[in-house]
């Protein structure tokens, strides 16, 4: 049942970022920064951790998720070192992700030689 709740999560996410995509005039990006930003938002009106109890991966993988994070991360900053948090907690909780990110980028720009290719 686990791995069907986050199927179901993750793809219903994914039919919703299709259906922007392909019914509206936002790019990709605007899209994806909107999930991240989505993500907080539901993160801080305390209905995503229920969401993510329920669909596991399905709904901690997808930007939601990174947003997520995000959230929790400044709130448990802020507990520990006040109005510092909101500057460090964001990062510190989404360190991994995000070196993850950038080492993955470095290697594909190493392989692919990427540039204008006009």
């Amino acid at each position: 049942m686990e791995y069907l709740n986050a199927f179901l999560c993750g793809g219903i996410l994914c039919a919703i970022g299709q259906i922007l995509i392909d019914k509206t005039q936002l790019t990709p990006a605007r899209i994806l920064t909107g999930y991240v930003v989505v993500g907080v938002l539901v993160s801080a009106l305390g209905l995503y951790q229920p969401l993510a109890d329920w669909g596991g991966a399905g709904a901690t993988v997808p930007l939601t998720g990174f947003g997520h994070a995000l959230a929790k991360g400044v709130k448990k900053a802020v507990g520990e070192q006040g109005w510092l948090g909101i500057l460090t907690g964001g990062l510190s909780a989404t360190a991994g992700g995000i070196t993850m990110a950038v080492t993955a980028g470095v290697v594909m720009a190493l392989i692919f030689k990427p540039g204008d290719k006009r």
